[in-house]
């Protein structure tokens, strides 16, 4: 896979790598894995909300009268 990032991006990113001591890969791998986390927690989350929003339904309308 190759990626191809903006001009500034790619430059910042290989400022920080040089700050932190690591590679501009690792960084972006990093990066990746934290976003796929972050996103399967916001998917879990929402499922969990639509399924005890229909389950709580008529209690969530009472409480919003």
């Amino acid at each position: 896979m190759n990626l191809r990032l903006p001009e500034d991006v790619q430059e910042a990113l290989k400022q920080r790598a040089e700050e932190e001591g690591r590679s501009m890969h690792a960084i972006v791998v990093q990066a990746v894995e934290r976003y796929l986390v972050e996103e399967a927690d916001r998917t879990t989350v929402r499922k969990l909300g639509a399924k005890y929003a229909a389950k709580h339904a008529d209690l969530l309308r009472r409480l919003g009268e």
